[in-house]
């Protein structure tokens, strides 16, 4: 049994991610902002904690108090589509996070980035690919926040970033009910050559307990087909009920190449279980 302290625990991942750690005889203790999550967290039997990672006193004495030796962290803020203060909550709260990790003897974080904070370049990028550090706003504070979490993860003993791509699936902005089908229904989604690569929220999780038995390193964590939104954004449209998109011949964005998986399937052994998007945004459209 490993004592792991969960940070984001009843967003889209963390949610999933309580019950296959708890599964496997972990001990978990899941971080949330809101009393009212408890009883939810306790029921899948997780040891519940009230604390605001942005308040970096309280933070440390939960963490001094728990002792984990692990730290899992899948902390975002995207309920308001506000990419500005998710970027701050990646810069502060990890800080904060990391700081009060490695005070009370963590020896592993695991964290959540994102793999199209790649700089541009032709195909698919690898983990050795530079962050798009020069990017003009307002790229520029979605990668800078994601380069902070990522240079304070690395302090940890071991470490994993995992570089997720595109989530869709229940309870994601690609949901039938989600932002991006809102997006599609309003005809704001554009097929034109942009690559995206996809990640279902089952694998994201199944991955974040992959990760634990890793080696330190930042993974792509995708499917095994990025694809231009020429051909997937007609697939999702259809999946949720919308009309064709809007078609644009424009080229494809430099940054927007999609990120190779290779070193998770190769080196690591880990395949997602949805292995397309296309698989994925057909049982959306069979079960809506």
């Amino acid at each position: 049994m490993t004592r792991i302290l969960l940070a984001g625990s009843t967003g889209v991942v963390g949610r999933r991610l309580v019950p296959l750690l708890v599964e496997r005889g972990h001990h978990v203790v899941a971080l949330t902002r809101r009393p009212d999550r408890v009883p939810a967290l306790r029921a899948a039997g997780a040891h519940p904690a009230v604390v605001d990672v942005r308040d970096a006193a309280a933070l440390a004495a939960t963490i001094r108090d728990t002792a984990p030796e692990v730290v899992v962290h899948q902390l975002t803020d995207l309920g308001g589509a506000d990419l500005a203060a998710n970027a701050e909550l990646r810069m502060s709260g990890t800080r904060h996070l990391v700081d009060a990790a490695l005070a009370a003897g963590a020896r592993r974080i695991v964290a959540q980035s994102i793999a199209w904070a790649y700089a541009g370049g032709d195909g698919p990028a690898d983990e050795d690919t530079p962050l798009d550090l020069d990017a003009p706003e307002p790229r520029a504070t979605s990668v800078r926040g994601v380069a902070a979490l990522e240079a304070a993860v690395r302090e940890a003993p071991a470490w994993v970033v995992l570089r997720y791509g595109m989530f869709y699936g229940p309870d994601t902005w690609f949901a039938p009910d989600g932002l991006r089908a809102a997006d599609a229904r309003a005809g704001r989604l554009v097929a034109d050559g942009d690559v995206t690569s996809f990640l279902h929220v089952d694998d994201a999780a199944a991955a974040a307990v992959a990760a634990l038995g890793w080696p330190s390193g930042a993974v792509n964590v995708c499917d095994d087909e990025p694809a231009a939104a020429r051909d997937w954004v007609p697939a999702f449209c259809a999946s949720v009920g919308a009309a064709p998109p809007p078609v644009s011949d424009a080229p494809r964005r430099e940054w927007a190449r999609g990120a190779d998986n290779r070193r998770s399937r190769e080196q690591l052994g880990w395949t997602p279980q949805h292995r397309s998007w296309r698989r994925g945004f057909a049982l959306t459209a069979a079960a809506r």
